[in-house]
């Protein structure tokens, strides 16, 4: 029998957005050390400090897994089991692996390390599942070009096998991730973590033996974006995702802000939150509109439902790469005391502006007007204007350490 619980899971490219994902409801983490994971570019983690790492993330009651999901060249194995066994030692509680040399490696080597399967390894089918499940996974990550459908039909056929679905964040315009494009222009292997996103770039398509033929095709005076995808978004849906046997509901993004982790986690907290009270009254579900509103908040292209729901054919966006958001990071709280809280600025504000709360507390959208503030040595302040300055804000908000500012 499948468990019914949701678990949430966030990313984390470095400490800071770690700590943003737990404060702000994640029940698990996913995150790299130095190598073997699909995002070289990212600020990841020291091997050193993925133990401390590791006490931080169980200390809070949540999970944490460490990415192996590059596809493997023979000299990749030069140094692996000594890195798995840090990982081991540092109480990590699943490896998330794409290859299968790596898979049967870290599985012979370290038989009682849970492993997910990537989604870059592009389970589409129920008897791949069962393959993995058999050969020692404890968990799959399916690709995304799933519809509900088929995912109802993998988890129904691998009872004991836990499920892991995208519901949120950029898509890739190859098949899960199996991208030749970065390689093939820059020399930068996406499938050892250096993807550049050159489908994100401006292409204009032409035939160069046939000039005067026209190839139809949607684009503009700039050129067209035919490789560029919309983003996933499937708040609205996770009824649906839950009733199709997905056990953990995961969000692209780390190589994303703290400001984007924040709100897109919080945004999903709440609505699985909703969804599970609404398992309990026999409601039907419904995404409340303040959440649908939360993630245009958060930089992201436009929205699309990809291919797990039918009701959406166009993925392409077509327009721009261009990401967008309809507010600004202005500061993180670092500390509270009794009628005022000390903040660490990110973006430009002043006395008289009006700065909403991002919180998973009931402080959630409320508003702070700015009527004083003042340095950490007491020096009363009109503006604040220097990145990471510490000030303190006067309010009488039950606001928590950890807590955003946004306007």
């Amino acid at each position: 029998m499948k468990n019914r619980n949701i678990e949430l899971l966030a990313p984390a490219g470095d400490m800071e957005k770690l700590k943003t994902a737990i404060h702000f409801g994640a029940d698990a983490v996913y995150f790299a050390g130095k190598n073997y994971g699909l995002r070289a570019y990212g600020t990841n983690f020291e091997n050193m400090t993925i133990k401390e790492t590791m006490d931080y993330i169980h200390s809070a009651g949540k999970k944490g897994y460490v990415t192996l999901n590059v596809y493997a060249r023979h000299n990749d194995f030069d140094g692996l089991k000594d890195y798995v066994q840090t990982l081991v030692d540092s109480n990590v509680d699943a490896v998330i692996i794409s290859d299968l040399g790596i898979f049967s490696f870290v599985h012979e080597n370290f038989p009682s390390l849970p492993i997910h399967v990537s989604t870059q390894a592009n389970t589409t089918n129920f008897m791949a599942a069962k393959m993995w499940h058999k050969l020692g996974a404890e968990r799959v990550v399916l690709a995304r070009e799933l519809n509900l459908d088929e995912i109802k039909h993998i988890s129904d056929e691998n009872p004991e096998l836990e499920i892991e679905a995208f519901i949120h964040g950029a898509m890739c315009i190859s098949y899960s991730g199996r991208c030749l494009l970065s390689n093939y222009l820059t020399g930068r292997d996406s499938n050892h973590g250096e993807c550049v996103q050159a489908c994100r770039w401006k292409y204009s398509l032409i035939e160069e033996t046939r000039p005067d033929e026209k190839i139809d095709i949607t684009e503009d005076s700039r050129g067209t974006y035919i490789f560029n995808s919309k983003d996933l978004c499937l708040i609205e849906h996770i009824d649906k995702v839950f009733d199709a046997g997905v056990n953990s509901f995961k969000v692209e993004g780390r190589m994303k802000s703290p400001y984007y982790v924040a709100t897109v986690i919080n945004s999903y907290r709440r609505a699985i939150d909703h969804l599970m009270e609404c398992e309990k009254t026999g409601k039907p579900y419904k995404c409340p509109n303040e959440l649908l509103d939360e993630l245009n908040k958060a930089s992201h292209r436009k929205y699309t439902t990809g291919f797990m729901v039918s009701d959406n054919n166009v993925t392409q966006n077509y327009e721009t790469s261009i990401q967008e958001q309809d507010s600004k990071f202005i500061a993180i709280v670092l500390d509270v005391k009794p009628n005022k809280i000390l903040v660490e600025q990110r973006n430009k504000f002043a006395v008289g502006d009006e700065l909403e709360v991002l919180s998973p507390s009931d402080c959630f959208r409320k508003t702070i007007k700015v009527s004083k503030m003042e340095n950490e040595n007491g020096t009363e302040l009109t503006e604040a204007k220097n990145v990471q300055q510490k000030i303190w804000i006067y309010t009488d908000l039950s606001i928590e350490v950890g807590d955003i500012l946004r306007k």
